[in-house]
């Protein structure tokens, strides 16, 4: 979904996985479910949103590099630093998330 665009939908499901996944999961999932709402804010013009939500999920993201569950977290972790930069130049038109 998040590849997709479906952001809003992205974040529904991806709640609904992390409620109930193993605590060494959560972060990881906590962590995409921060991605797809900064995308989601930025495509409403929030940016205090977004930056928020940009830098929570670098944070809960972090540990899980290089890579883990099929996600380059590493390169992820990039587009969220690129993201970043792109909001702070005060522009929501972010390049849409690779995963």
């Amino acid at each position: 979904m998040i590849r997709a665009g479906e952001f809003f939908a992205a974040h529904e499901e991806l709640e609904d996985a992390w409620r109930p996944a193993e605590a060494a999961e959560r972060d990881f999932l906590q962590g995409l479910v921060h991605v797809a709402v900064a995308w989601y804010q930025a495509g409403r013009g929030n940016r205090v949103g977004c930056e928020r939500q940009l830098e929570k999920a670098g944070r809960r993201l972090a540990p899980y590099a290089p890579a883990h569950r099929g996600v380059d977290v590493d390169a992820l972790l990039r587009q969220l630093e690129t993201a970043a930069e792109t909001v702070n130049r005060g522009s929501l038109e972010l390049a849409p998330p690779s995963l």
